[in-house]
């Protein structure tokens, strides 16, 4: 697997290019404009995306990184100026997978980036429900033999309940598996993972694979292939 590492950054100052440049001189940095990368990035692709851009907001910024070939399976951090729920949500929907309160300094850069790195690789065989296919170790998922695009918080998702069906799991379950801060998200965050869970494989082709069990939380049911 190509470990290399790419840092997608927005009007970074001078002082955290130099930090980084220091502590990560392996690292590639990118400093965005209006238009993502257009060529292939090889590696860990990560973004921290201010909240206010030079040229847009963080939120569009996210949706172009998303739409994007070369970045479309980037890590995206957005990076609030406060921490309301109301930001959180925004920021999901618009496709990061993860956000902070700013400012950005170096050593919160590297403690996100390297808390996800250095996660041990996953060695589970291939889990099969119906049409949906996941396979942990090669980080793809599958709808009917063909390849569907997942993003990190929807692809543990996906994963957590293909290795439980037929449970029940309620939202603060979900945050906890996922290694998200109970205190720091709330159930509507879990309902924008799932819907866009849903979306992406319904997208493909898949019938709806969740049920929503009123007042507990969500369930995948087992379909026989």
């Amino acid at each position: 697997m190509d470990m290399h590492t790419t840092l997608l950054l927005t009007a970074p100052p001078a002082g955290l290019l130099a930090d980084i440049a220091r502590k990560r001189p392996d690292w590639d940095i990118v400093v965005l404009g209006d238009v993502p990368p257009s060529g292939p990035i090889g590696g860990r692709v990560w973004g921290f995306v201010d909240w206010l851009c030079p040229s847009m907001s963080g939120l569009e910024m996210c949706r172009r990184l998303r739409e994007a070939d070369a970045t479309r399976q980037a890590h995206l951090t957005l990076v609030l100026d406060e921490p309301s729920q109301e930001a959180r949500r925004r920021a999901l929907q618009a496709g990061a997978d993860d956000y902070l309160v700013g400012p950005l300094d170096v050593a919160r850069l590297l403690e996100r980036v390297d808390s996800i790195s250095d996660e041990p690789p996953v060695q589970r065989r291939q889990l099969v429900n119906g049409a949906i296919a996941i396979d942990p170790t090669a980080h793809q998922v599958r709808v009917k033999g063909q390849p569907v695009p997942m993003r990190p918080n929807e692809f543990n998702l996906l994963l957590h309940f293909m290795e439980h069906p037929d449970q029940v799991f309620s939202r603060a379950a979900l945050i906890d598996q996922l290694g998200k801060d109970e205190g720091a998200i709330d159930d509507r965050t879990v309902d924008v993972w799932v819907g866009r869970l849903r979306r992406a494989l319904i997208g493909a082709g898949a019938p709806d694979p969740l049920r929503t069990v009123r007042s507990l939380g969500y369930v995948m049911d087992s379909v026989e292939g």
